[in-house]
């Protein structure tokens, strides 16, 4: 039997299971290490700052943050995630289970970051719009919010149809193709003898959609890079769309 997943609420069901992160698993805490190094090298917040990580899946860039000695609070909407997250938590570290369309609702942050392509995820625009408003309303006055996102343009340039990736002793069968306005990624396998079908589906974004939704959370743009060393964008040859947006 085939399980696959309800399309309509995707991401709530595959990120909360192991598939998702053995999948990615080399998303590592080197890599997340070396890309919050440069953004707090960049932003320089002051000792005493808070931030924010939302949709940080089981919090390896919150805890990075809360290692350099930084109040950080994070949130993500998998249960499983945030169960796995809370055993890290100390006195200058919490884990919260929230939708990024909601405010966090526990203070007004420095900087807010949302990492690794956890945005646009939902069908219905207003979803964006709404979670873009809610990252602001997070935000203090003059605080900034750093939305790392995937390139839209290179990614559909140079989309590879159908691999497969070996992951330990699974093998995970993946298609991709671009429908509606989305980047699609259809993911399958077979685990002790179950088959399995998952979909990924992220709207492709580009940098004058999110001005429109920083210009309706009442954010202005500041910086664009391309990648984890915060080069400048290129949108043929950036792999990242790194957004800077100030309150």
């Amino acid at each position: 039997m085939e399980e696959i997943l309800d399309n309509k609420n995707w991401f709530e069901a595959w990120f909360d299971t192991p598939y998702y992160h053995l999948l990615y698993k080399n998303r590592n805490a080197k890599e997340a290490s070396f890309f919050i190094n440069n953004l707090i090298d960049y932003l320089s917040p002051p000792e005493n700052a808070f931030l924010l990580d939302a949709c940080c899946g089981k919090g390896r860039h919150a805890l990075y943050m809360n290692q350099l000695g930084f109040s950080v609070d994070a949130f993500d909407l998998s249960a499983n995630n945030i169960k796995h997250a809370k055993q890290y938590e100390n006195n200058k570290l919490y884990f919260f289970e929230n939708d990024i369309r909601q405010p966090l609702n526990q203070q007004k942050y420095n900087i807010v970051f949302n990492l690794f392509t956890s945005f646009g995820y939902f069908d219905n625009e207003e979803d964006n719009i709404q979670s873009i408003k809610a990252l602001s309303d997070s935000l203090k006055q003059e605080g900034v919010l750093v939305i790392d996102f995937l390139n839209a343009q290179k990614a559909i340039e140079t989309m590879v149809s159908k691999e497969e990736k070996k992951v330990d002793d699974l093998t995970f069968k993946i298609k991709r193709k671009v429908k509606d306005g989305f980047i699609v990624k259809q993911i399958s396998f077979e685990d002790n003898g179950r088959k399995f079908s998952f979909e990924e589906k992220v709207k492709a974004l580009y940098q004058k959609d999110f001005i429109n939704y920083f210009n309706l959370a009442r954010l202005k743009l500041i910086k664009v890079a391309g990648d984890y060393q915060l080069n400048d964008f290129d949108i043929h040859l950036s792999d990242r769309l790194i957004l800077f947006a100030k309150k």
